[in-house]
């Protein structure tokens, strides 16, 4: 492109010379304006950071063409506050995931939808705060990495489904989460879930596709947050029937889809084989899920791979081994980060930088 300006403005400077037209020869030169600015633009445009859903699309289109150079899917550690979205910012993570287990274990309650649209939202927002000071103490101030959100059932009917798919986007997420549980939902590892029928589960799921596209036609192309279509379905309506669910969900416009707690290897490389577009894989330690390696799971087709719980399961597990040295009066030194490690991960070092950047003599 910008060897083929060159020659054309070029050829337009001589034919300038060779007209004597008035009229002509603003043309012309109106013409060459438009080309130098063109060339000269086109590195500033290739500046601009993508938006978050469009970031997340690119790298899943990455991943499922082969151009994307690693053994193994896209690793999702899962946040679900800003201190765990930074600390996975910082670890060189290419995407995340915001847990509703996480975001609902931070605020005291157990996974069964006792957490509101409100206080989702909310986490949402410091999650993608989280994300965006991590990624300014990079090198070269990189783009946040996306964020898929955990939208549990829309918090309501299709329009409620909707109004959640905006909210998540105006938070900064790339991606959200709807799944087919009736509310209250739980986790999908734990007794007594349901799910609605699958022509409410399409339709709610047609809902988020429908507001997705809505939110780009006034926000703008690749704004809208991709949705993630998830079933629960295996465990009440067995595997075949929710296998039907995550191909309806395709057709119903979805961009990937999650089958929740396959309970074999042969039912994970059944998903991957019957159901189109990229696919998340839920390693859930201890959980219902055979836990395999990362390259395991690329071979078999999965397109990402979550760990919902490791950064929660593992703070709690340090926060109590923690509390017993104090209750018994034992040094706990082995356990934490000295100081100016602890401040440096909550934006210390960063906060001075700043600080004296725009200090007044």
């Amino acid at each position: 492109y910008r060897v083929s300006s060159l020659y054309t403005t070029m050829m337009m400077f001589s034919l300038i010379g060779r007209c004597h037209d008035c009229l002509c020869r603003m043309t012309l030169l109106l013409s060459i304006w438009f080309v130098v600015f063109s060339f000269v633009s086109l590195p500033v445009k290739a500046m601009v950071a993508a938006p978050p859903p469009e970031t997340l699309r690119r790298l899943l289109q990455q991943e499922m063409d082969g151009t994307r150079e690693s053994d193994k899917p896209i690793l999702l550690p899962c946040c679900y506050d800003g201190l765990s979205a930074r600390l996975v910012g910082r670890a060189g993570f290419e995407a995340t995931f915001m847990t509703g287990f996480g975001v609902s274990g931070v605020n005291g309650y157990p996974d069964t939808q006792l957490v509101s649209y409100g206080e989702m939202f909310a986490s949402a927002a410091s999650v993608a705060e989280g994300l965006s000071s991590a990624a300014l103490e990079l090198p070269n101030n990189q783009q946040p990495i996306p964020c898929i959100a955990d939208g549990d059932t829309g918090y309501g009917n299709a329009i409620n489904v909707k109004r959640t798919v905006f909210g998540y986007g105006r938070a900064g997420m790339a991606g959200i989460m709807i799944e087919d549980q009736i509310a209250p939902k739980r986790c999908g590892h734990v007794a007594g879930k349901s799910v609605v029928p699958m022509k409410e589960a399409v339709q709610r799921v047609k809902a988020a596709c429908d507001a997705r596209d809505e939110y780009e036609q006034q926000y703008g192309p690749g704004t809208g947050p991709l949705v993630l279509a998830r079933t629960d379905a295996l465990k009440t309506d067995g595997f075949e029937h929710a296998i039907q669910r995550c191909i309806a969900f395709r057709e119903a416009g979805c961009d990937m889809t999650f089958l929740e707690a396959p309970e074999t290897v042969e039912q994970m490389e059944d998903y991957c084989t019957r159901v189109s577009g990229p696919k998340l894989a839920n390693m859930l330690e201890y959980g219902n899920t055979p836990i395999l390696p990362p390259q395991q799971l690329k071979k078999i087709g999965y397109t990402m791979a979550a760990y919902p719980l490791t950064l929660l399961s593992a703070s709690i597990k340090a926060m109590q081994e923690s509390l017993d040295r104090i209750k018994n009066g034992e040094p706990t030194d082995d356990l934490i980060l000295t100081f100016g490690e602890t401040k440096d991960a909550v934006g210390f070092t960063k906060y001075a930088e700043e600080e004296d950047r725009y200090k007044v003599d």
